[in-house]
């Protein structure tokens, strides 16, 4: 594959102003041998965003835009490095023709919003040239996109191309939600399991309609009171204060809020038989999947179990075009990738956290043949 070739001046795209910023990121401990990342600054639109590509052996670069009030453009680019090396394992998990890549921008999402920002931010994605496709990610909305899209076609999840992906990312989380219960309590129904639920947005509210319809017993928890209250009374669900959620006593933790949910701390304070949710990089870091493998907690990894929201979007690519069924078919698929991840995990004695890594790796180490 071509190299990118690195930029040395900024350039200026209207008045972004694009540096690239892939050598300085190489001392970031996430740097994981990135091919490009850029900054894209618009002072007059309130544009400061990182744009972080890893790798494209299978393919173009996809994943979200997530705006976020980081404390620092450090902390925005450890988020972008951690987020896009999940995406390109993502991509080969679920078996699409794409690599990983994301953007992350600096603001706040309930104030710093304007269709001058995200026209900024399309433009910003043009100058990749299709190197990296774009979409929403937390704090980022359909409306968001069309604007980004009147700047650039290299944008996937706006009203004609896509839309909300959060309904198929749900789908995908409550199959393998499934798929990890019946692997590890030996269950082939959800009816009476106790789920809690860390995060009552937008994937994660739809994630607690469906358990609900399946029977379970639900326990939410969300740093917006509201938005908890809302799921407590649509579901009858528990709710709890956002500090609690890791230490309920249920059947299932489900992350669905930002990442590293599971850490030093919160690892020894679970009460659960799995930890399976649409919170991408739950793990704060690479050994904690061993910590819940030596707790006797099966962990469904986050790239595989969340990746239903990609596979629908980036069926609108596929050359016959995206359909309900196929984008249905396909999601339900992570159920089986995760049922083959976890007896992987038990037969090699590994956890199924570092099993995924390897099975992606390998999938990116011998690319020929895999199309659609």
């Amino acid at each position: 594959m071509e190299a990118l070739a690195v930029r040395e001046t900024p350039e200026m795209p209207g008045n972004v102003e694009i540096t690239d910023i892939t050598a300085e990121a190489r001392g970031n401990a996430a740097f994981d041998g990135h091919e490009r990342i850029v900054r894209a600054v618009d002072a007059d639109a309130g544009l400061h965003a990182i744009v972080a590509i890893h790798d494209r052996t299978l393919g173009p670069a996809i994943g979200g835009c997530r705006m976020w009030p980081y404390e620092s453009e450090d902390a925005a680019l450890t988020d972008a490095l951690r987020l896009s090396r999940g995406m390109t394992y993502k991509s080969a998990m679920a078996g699409v023709p794409f690599g990983g890549g994301k953007a992350v921008i600096l603001g706040d999402p309930r104030t710093g919003k304007s269709g001058a920002l995200f026209r900024a931010f399309g433009r910003a994605v043009e100058t990749l040239a299709g190197t990296y496709i774009s979409g929403e990610d937390v704090g980022v909305t359909v409306d968001d996109m069309n604007r980004a899209a009147e700047e650039t076609s290299h944008i996937l999840g706006t009203g004609e191309r896509g839309g909300d992906p959060s309904p198929w990312t749900a789908y995908g989380v409550s199959v393998g939600i499934e798929a990890a219960v019946r692997h590890r309590l030996g269950r082939d129904s959800l009816a009476g399991a106790t789920v809690a639920v860390q995060g009552a947005g937008s994937v994660g509210y739809k994630l607690c309609d469906r358990l609900a319809f399946r029977g379970a017993k639900l326990i939410v928890a969300d740093i917006s009171p509201e938005a908890a209250m809302r799921a407590g009374a649509a579901f009858d669900a528990d709710v709890v204060a956002p500090d609690e959620i890791h230490g309920v006593q249920a059947d299932v933790f489900a992350p669905c809020a930002l990442g590293a949910a599971i850490d030093d701390d919160t690892v020894g304070r679970l009460r659960c038989a799995v930890v399976a949710g649409s919170a991408n990089n739950q793990l704060r870091e690479a050994r904690h999947g061993e910590a819940l493998r030596a707790r006797n907690v099966l962990y469904a990894p986050d790239y595989v179990i969340n990746a239903g929201g990609m596979i629908a979007l980036t069926l609108q690519l596929h050359p016959d075009g995206f359909s309900p069924g196929r984008a249905g078919e396909r999601t339900a698929a992570i159920g089986w990738t995760l049922a083959e991840i976890f007896e992987r995990a038990d037969r090699e004695g590994s956890s199924p956290a570092a099993v995924a890594d390897r099975i992606a790796r390998e999938r990116i180490a011998n690319p020929a043949g895999r199309t659609w």
